[in-house]
């Protein structure tokens, strides 16, 4: 994580988006973890194309 925290839901947004744009897996720490993130990022959006 960003050492920022005004910078974390941001990031959280880009991460997921590059996960689901190049189909990367998630392993079920990084899910949670990431579950805990969005929790507090309610108003952070995800756009994504996926790659061709």
């Amino acid at each position: 994580m960003p050492p920022l925290s005004e910078a974390h839901c941001r990031y959280i947004g880009e991460w997921t988006a590059t996960k689901l744009r190049w189909g990367l897996a998630v392993d079920q720490t990084e899910a949670e973890a990431l579950k805990v993130y969005v929790e507090a990022c309610e108003t952070t959006g995800v756009r994504y194309n996926p790659a061709p």
